[in-house]
């Protein structure tokens, strides 16, 4: 009499379906593929905050940025109260903070749009400060003041507008003010970067120059010109420079 044997086991016991559907993860168990079972596992929808871009704004040179930004109420002290050795000293630890600054970003990656912005800033709030206390002083004559005061607060103000224009939905308060969602990158052009180095010259002398025996007098009104123009002629640039604010775009949504 002959026996039927199924030919499920007479395959190896690795071969044999309840045994391999066992080592699948269970939502792809199918013991009976000739039935073509429908699975009914979906694909989890992703988060829509996950597609929106972060980064890392605590960085070294960030923080080296913000120290220079809480220097500048000292340096203003510093100045009104005569103490243009202490002033100097501060002028100096700013200096050697904005190229230290510069170089840790670009020799370890730690370049961030936030840093790009912060950079400016910081060189805004300190040439506020030398530039309010020492019109204040009587060093720095009030015209020249207006002007490079007058340049910054426009700027200031096209930021926040470029800021809110360029935030993805939904506009909110809170994402506004949250830098880890970059709308916006600003580049400063060459001609903004060369009279950064100048008022940041003129500054400088004019903060050593009560400490010098000698008068520099004719060469501090030559450079005060010279400033004068370029802060022009670099507020200008922002305007009619279209590579000075790129837009970071949205990555595409992934379906769900």
């Amino acid at each position: 009499m002959l026996k039927f044997i199924p030919v499920a086991s007479r395959l190896p016991l690795c071969r044999q379906p309840l045994v391999r559907c066992a080592l699948l993860p269970k939502y792809q168990r199918n013991p009976w593929p000739s039935l073509n079972l429908r699975r009914t596992f979906s694909t989890p929808t992703p988060d829509p905050n996950s597609l929106k871009p972060t980064e890392n704004i605590y960085t070294i040179p960030n923080i080296l940025t913000v120290s220079r930004i809480i220097a500048c109420p000292v340096l203003g002290y510093a100045i009104l109260d005569s103490n243009y050795a202490f002033a100097t000293g501060l002028l100096v630890y700013a200096g050697l903070t904005d190229l230290a600054d510069g170089y840790l970003a670009r020799r370890f990656n730690m370049a961030s749009v936030l840093g790009t912005i912060l950079d400016p800033a910081a060189d805004k709030a300190l040439m506020t400060t030398l530039t309010v206390t020492l019109t204040m002083q009587e060093l720095i004559p009030l015209p020249l003041a207006v002007i490079i005061l007058g340049r910054d607060v426009l700027l200031s103000l096209s930021a926040f507008y470029i800021r809110y224009a360029t935030l993805p939905h939904p506009k909110t308060f809170a994402r506004y003010w949250d830098f880890s969602l970059p709308s916006a990158e600003v580049r400063p052009t060459t001609i903004s970067k060369v009279n950064t180095a100048l008022q940041l010259l003129l500054m400088g002398t004019t903060t050593v120059s009560p400490l010098l025996p000698f008068d520099l007098g004719l060469s501090l009104q030559g450079l005060q010109w010279l400033v004068a123009t370029t802060t022009v002629w670099s507020g200008a640039s922002y305007l009619f420079t279209k590579d000075a604010v790129r837009v970071i775009t949205q990555p595409p949504r992934k379906p769900s």
